[in-house]
């Protein structure tokens, strides 16, 4: 996937690139934190707030240097929903209850660090994480196509060339600049230049402010984040109504970080701690709990722009928050001046860099169910959301391989000079293969002693271990007797602390014709 991103260099970044990249990454922060806080129906500078706080707590202490997080689209469309109904619950007070289901779902993601969850992000196959990539490069897309609306209704005329003009020009600053030179960032200069134009030549089209007025705000100024309490009261029904929403936020947030930084990791050729991260997340998580912030969770989009422009170390993730901060502080006038157009343009070629080209390539080289998951999770990230995608892709990646794996259970077998019956078993024993693997043996037509080798094999769950105790039944019926040879350790302590349920001879003695000779002994002296 590595070649789907050309244009993103793995280098040590410096001091220089970090600081100018935590500046074009502050810029683009702004447009995407209140349209998030629209989506979701708060004041877009608790979306503000929410992108510095979880920027800057994650910059810190997360564990993807160079990864930045802000508030998202994805936890917006599950925050609608919340704050709709705390408001019906208590006299307006959604806000209110989102701020506690913050402090809750930052606990989940606490816990989860804590607990090393983290790891579980190396299960997702790859083909789950290009679906992944190409539906947040389709979703990035189609979130910028509603800053081509006014009310509404796409803008027409010469407003429309306009946009389109600034939105190619952007683009193609960042992508000729970089063949010029590397030195400054692509992404600021085109920001930098466009603005320039629109300022002094009097190009009419929409910039921040005007975004923010015609979504029903007055602007981005403000002053710092205020600790407070939520205002709600804290008993069982609270708890009851926010906990469903505290984990959809947190696994959402969880996912959608852990999966960014494992892409991170890749463009980078670094690695990061995923754990960490959980646990970085869900403290910021609480912090804009207490400080009236959005929350969010880690940003693909910002966090491409942030590697393209150089961005490696915490120092390009700690200059967008503390960018971010100033700008609503002291610089709001100039930013709200920024084009939209060109925050678009610098959108659409994070598109270009995020989305997995490669997929077309490769469909005719890879097995059809990989093809079938990129294209689940691409059309499920779309439609519904990232947490569902990948739990999707997962689950069919999983029953696809349980599917494989359980036609690959074969027997050889033969009957040695002593009259013993070996069955020679190959492949995994698990509760996929358990009934053709039941199918190889000939219980009434076999001798009194038979040996089934498990030196290409592996006893795997507990179905084998079931199946394994029923056919010894089978056999001790017909008055015979198996043995199990060439066990693995790890499957001989399996089938020995199930013992009580489970009664089968292990034979762990190479020289297995001892055990057997032991036997027939003892069988003679019963006799």
């Amino acid at each position: 996937m590595k070649s789907t991103f050309k244009f993103i260099t793995s280098s040590q970044g410096n001091v220089k690139d970090d600081i100018l990249s935590g500046l074009t990454v502050a810029l683009a922060l702004v447009p995407e934190a209140v349209a998030f806080a629209f989506v979701a129906g708060i004041s877009p500078i608790i979306g503000l707030y929410g992108a510095f706080m979880m920027g800057l707590v994650t910059a810190i202490f997360g564990g993807r240097p160079g990864m930045i997080s802000g508030a998202t689209g994805a936890l917006a469309v599950v925050m609608v929903h919340l704050i709709k109904e705390g408001n019906d619950m208590g006299d307006g007070l959604g806000l209110q209850f989102l701020f506690a289901t913050l402090i809750l779902a930052g606990l989940f993601q606490v816990f989860a660090g804590v607990l090393k969850m983290g790891k579980f992000v190396r299960m997702i196959p790859h083909s789950v994480m290009m679906g992944f990539v190409n539906g947040l490069a389709i979703v990035i897309f189609t979130s910028q196509l509603g800053m081509f609306k006014v009310g509404g209704q796409w803008i027409e005329g010469s407003a429309m060339y306009n946009m389109l003009g600034l939105v190619f020009l952007t683009m193609g600053i960042m992508y000729f600049l970089p063949k010029l030179t590397r030195k400054i960032p692509s992404a600021l200069t085109a920001i930098v230049v466009v603005s320039l134009i629109v300022i002094f030549g009097n190009v009419e089209t929409s910039t921040v402010l005007s975004f923010i007025q015609e979504n029903g705000g007055e602007g981005i100024k403000a002053g710092l984040p205020i600790f407070n309490i939520p205002l709600i009261d804290l008993n069982f029904e609270t708890f009851k109504f926010i906990a469903p929403y505290a984990l959809i936020l947190a696994a959402i947030g969880l996912i959608e970080s852990l999966m960014t930084l494992n892409l991170i990791d890749e463009l980078t050729e670094t690695h990061g701690n995923g754990n960490q991260e959980c646990i970085a997340q869900g403290s910021a998580n609480i912090l804009n709990g207490f400080f009236g912030g959005m929350g969010g969770c880690a940003m693909i989009g910002q966090s491409i722009i942030n590697i393209k422009s150089g961005g490696r170390g915490r120092l390009s993730g700690i200059t967008a928050a503390l960018s971010l901060l100033v700008f609503i502080l002291f610089a709001s006038d100039y930013i709200e001046m920024v084009p939209i157009a060109a925050l678009v343009g610098v959108m659409f070629m994070v598109v270009i860099g995020t989305f997995a080209w490669n997929s077309f390539r490769i469909i005719n080289k890879v097995p059809v169910s990989d093809v079938f998951v990129i294209i689940l999770v691409t059309v499920l990230t779309v439609v519904f959301d990232l947490a569902l995608a990948v739990i999707s892709g997962v689950i069919v990646s999983a029953l696809v391989f349980a599917w494989e794996n359980s036609l690959m259970i074969r027997a050889r077998k033969h009957t040695d000079k002593h009259g013993i019956k070996h069955y020679e078993i190959y492949g995994p024993l698990f509760f996929g293969s358990v009934e053709l693997f039941n199918s190889k043996f000939d219980v009434k037509n076999d001798p009194e002693l038979v040996v089934i080798d498990f030196a290409e094999s592996r006893v795997v769950d507990q179905s084998a271990i079931e199946v394994l105790n029923k056919l010894a039944e089978r056999y001790q019926k017909n008055g015979k007797t198996i043995h199990l040879r060439h066990l693995a350790p790890d499957c001989v302590k399996l089938i020995k602390k199930a013992e009580k349920i489970c009664d089968v001879n292990v034979l762990e003695d190479p020289d297995y014709f001892v055990a057997i000779d032991n036997y027939n002994q003892a069988v003679e002296l019963v006799r």
